[in-house]
């Protein structure tokens, strides 16, 4: 369920869905990489004005799910304008800095993406652009990523299944607007 809170800046409602943070697991391959399982947490926040903060770090899965080493983090800034065109600042700890732009799709929780500018610190690999697709699918945050270089045309390179985290707050604010159940709990269901 996509819950819209009361302070969330009205342009960004067609993002709530992002809103909070996401836990789950992926893949990553692409030429001259190391092809690897991946566990990941993206968080998407926001303090009322007119974007959502977005964090993502991953890390590297051995063969049981097991934490091995950290993959890479980013973090950046999203908005979207009245016809539903989305924008991305993100930064990368490898030394990338992108501009994204993109559109929310139309009576659906997707968002394709694209970069329009790249910029490189000198002890960055090569990087030329990429693509993006995030979708809200059966309450599930799920996204795709392409990657291009100047040796390796656009392609996939790692794409990710994530889950909702909910926090004890969380839950009990569910108890709580619960309301008054049987106290057998077995009636509720007769």
């Amino acid at each position: 369920m996509i819950e819209i809170p009361s302070d969330l800046n009205p342009d960004l409602v067609p993002l709530a869905f992002l809103l909070g943070t996401w836990e789950g697991a992926g893949v990553s391959d692409f030429p001259g990489a190391e092809k690897c399982n991946f566990g990941q947490s993206v968080t998407f926040s926001h303090d009322g004005r007119d974007f959502l903060e977005y964090t993502s770090h991953s890390w590297v899965l051995d063969n049981e799910g097991n934490k091995v080493r950290p993959l890479e983090s980013e973090s950046g800034y999203w908005r979207i304008d009245k016809d539903r065109k989305v924008e991305v600042v993100m930064v990368r700890d490898q030394g990338i800095v992108e501009i994204w732009y993109g559109e929310l799709a139309d009576q659906k929780p997707q968002i394709d993406l694209a970069t329009d500018a790249v910029a490189r610190t000198a002890a960055s690999g090569p990087y030329s652009g990429g693509k993006r697709l995030y979708g809200y699918v059966k309450s599930d945050l799920m996204w795709v990523g392409e990657k291009a270089t100047p040796e390796v045309p656009l392609r996939p390179y790692m794409s990710a299944h994530l889950k909702k985290v909910v926090t004890p707050e969380e839950v009990a604010d569910m108890a709580r607007n619960l309301g008054d159940l049987p106290d057998d709990g077995i009636a509720f269901f007769r």
